[in-house]
């Protein structure tokens, strides 16, 4: 018998800064905390997947990465994503393409916490 497994269940950034990425996610994406979250890290009240920002585990150095997370895409759902394209711009969030019709829907990538390329759908 082969075990499966059932997809992501919980996704989270290893970030230097657990306050300052936590702070930019509320701020600019405006996620909200979850009522409880591990020692070190900032875990958000999201559906279906929960989603943290957290210091690195064990063996993670992020220490000269200039740019976190090279070679993982992380798509966040929107109801809007034109506005938010617009609100990250002029709160100066580098936006790293521009918005554009895509497979599911209206999409754009920005530069999140610590320099995580971050794509947002919807709307």
């Amino acid at each position: 018998m082969t075990v499966t497994v059932d997809g992501p269940d919980f996704v989270a950034l290893h970030v230097r800064d657990v306050e300052a990425a936590a702070a930019f996610c509320e701020r600019h994406l405006g996620l909200r905390r979850a009522p409880a979250s591990p020692p070190g890290a900032v875990v958000f009240a999201t559906e279906p997947i929960p989603f943290a920002v957290r210091e690195p585990l064990p063996g993670v150095k992020l220490d000269g990465v200039p740019r976190p997370g090279l070679g993982v895409a992380l798509w966040l759902r929107t109801e809007d994503a034109q506005r938010l394209h617009d609100e990250l711009a002029a709160a100066g969030v580098p936006i790293l393409s521009p918005p554009q019709d895509g497979p599911f829907g209206r999409m754009f990538t920005f530069s999140g916490p610590e320099g995580y390329t971050l794509t947002a759908h919807g709307g």
